[in-house]
């Protein structure tokens, strides 16, 4: 196991750090056809670890992951973080990608569930390999104890690639405890909260879910089937869901494509936002959707375990747009190209700096230093602050539109183009133009049925947007690309317009 050295005294692990407070009778895991409680997640903890020794895995291997959202993935998950070093998979990967990824990680062994054997059994090789069909009828042996370092690596999370090519992020146990713990602060997380999971857990926002819920003995409701909302809302309905997070494609099929905005849904008391920018005339209808519930609205990267900030639901009306400040525990600024600290209204990076950082990049250490510098975090997104330091994200660095001498933001005529309530998602990108430098193309998704058209939406940007923000061409498509986390990826974007012969 590799890290930073730790002067600190050695720990009991993150896992008993995230199963402290479930009591044995009590739901941790809510499947379509089962309850799991946090007895027998134990027990399958326990089986795997046996499992993994009897195999010959040492302590202190990294371990990969890969099944859909599950019992079996927590309990592989936690036995990953019970003195190994977990390395989550996602179950969209190409195989190939995913032998180049385990080969590069230098995983020791693998825990899958059996329905992915035929697509990536081969992948790993002659790995060791544990499958929830290992612990139908397994004993389970006592709880092996562990302790652990907390600067040493609890996780290695790959990053969401919708800018560049993945890394993996090295994520310590410290840095794990230190965001759980931030979060179930500002969120108020109580042992009857029940979160609905739309998000897969290899994705850090998922992730987090699981370490917050399941440390104040919560429980988690797994929905896989998400391309139809109305089944999500069917489970919160069902299972008396307390909680729903997700990211912006998200929320944008909830709002424009579903019954959530007219469904009362009286158990959910918190919704949380994350993942990318929801433009504040959809924030404003998630409010209005479900007004019993909290909304959060907040920011984060993988780099830093998963939240950095949020903005308390009580600002919405008065902040809105903004993603808040930071969380316990974190210092948020926005700094110029010298890491000065910019005035209020003037556009600047966002750092980040706290326990919940990572100590860097596996095996990059390039990246790492130009990531993270003077012990901060830069997160790449450009932001100014308002006078009572409440930070609004202008857009990432990478995704501004340089067009006709002006940086334009994306992000800007994206939400301008949504207030448009028959879109239900939409894209802007610069396209090269040997005039203008790039010319904005704004990509969009309507609403099924919808007979709005590319000079409808044309007209309300002339009407909305400064001229030199409204887009040169509009595109209609059936569906934005999204990566395995629901998180819009711009690059593919781009590649769709050069490919429709825009460029």
């Amino acid at each position: 196991m590799t890290g930073r050295a730790s002067k600190a005294p050695r720990q009991g692990s993150t896992t008993d750090f995230l199963l402290a407070a479930g009591s044995p009778d009590a739901p941790a895991v809510v499947e379509a056809k089962r309850v799991v409680t946090y007895g027998q997640l134990r027990a399958d903890v326990a089986r795997i670890l046996a499992a993994l020794n009897a195999r010959g895995v040492a302590p202190g291997a990294r371990i990969a992951v890969l099944a859909e959202n599950s019992a079996f993935w927590v309990a592989a998950y936690l036995a990953a973080l019970h003195g190994h070093v977990a390395v989550p998979f996602s179950t969209k990967l190409p195989a190939a990608e995913v032998t180049r990824l385990a080969d590069w990680a230098g995983c020791a062994a693998v825990l899958m569930d059996a329905r992915h054997e035929r697509a990536y059994g081969d992948a790993f090789g002659d790995r060791p390999r544990v499958t929830d069909a290992d612990l139908a009828d397994a004993t389970a042996p006592a709880w092996p104890d562990a302790e652990v370092d907390l600067d040493q690596d609890a996780a290695l999370m790959f990053t969401s690639g919708t800018t560049a090519s993945p890394k993996a992020v090295r994520i310590t146990h410290r840095n794990l405890w230190a965001n759980t713990a931030s979060i179930i602060e500002y969120l108020g997380l109580r042992a009857d909260d029940r979160m609905l999971v739309v998000l897969p857990f290899f994705y850090c926002y998922g992730a987090s879910l699981l370490h917050t819920h399941l440390r104040v003995g919560g429980s988690l409701a797994v929905c896989n089937t998400f391309t139809f909302p109305e089944t999500a809302l069917q489970m919160i309905e069902r299972e008396r869901c307390t909680g729903l997070a997700g990211v912006p494609s998200t929320y944008q099929l909830l709002l424009r494509a579903s019954s959530f905005g007219t469904r009362r849904l009286p158990s959910l008391r918190h919704l949380q936002q994350a993942g990318g920018k929801l433009p504040p005339v959809l924030i404003e209808e998630l409010v209005a959707a479900q007004p019993q519930a909290r909304v959060f609205v907040m920011y984060g990267q993988t780099e830093a375990t998963a939240r950095l900030s949020y903005l308390p639901p009580n600002l919405l009306s008065t902040k809105l747009g903004s993603i808040g400040r930071g969380i316990p525990g974190v210092t948020l600024a926005v700094v110029d190209e010298h890491g000065d600290p910019v005035s209020p209204g003037v556009a600047g990076e966002i750092v980040a700096a706290g326990q919940n950082i990572s100590p860097g990049y596996l095996g990059d250490a390039a990246a790492t230093r130009e990531k993270f510098t003077g012990g901060r975090l830069r997160t790449g997104d450009l932001a100014v602050l308002d006078e009572d330091g409440f930070i609004f994200i202008v857009d990432r660095l990478a995704d501004f539109i340089k067009s006709w001498g002006n940086r334009v933001s994306s992000q800007e005529v994206e939400g301008a183009a949504l207030r448009l309530t028959d879109l239900v998602s939409a894209a802007a990108v610069g396209v090269p133009d040997p005039d203008a430098g790039e010319a904005i193309v704004l990509v969009a998704v309507r609403r099924r049925g919808s007979t709005l058209s590319e000079e409808d939406i044309a007209a309300h940007l002339r009407a909305t947007l400064a001229k030199h923000m409204v887009p040169r061409s509009i595109r209609l498509v059936d569906a934005l690309p999204l990566n395995e986390n629901g998180k819009l990826v711009k690059a593919r974007v781009r590649d769709m317009v050069r490919e429709a012969g825009e460029a």
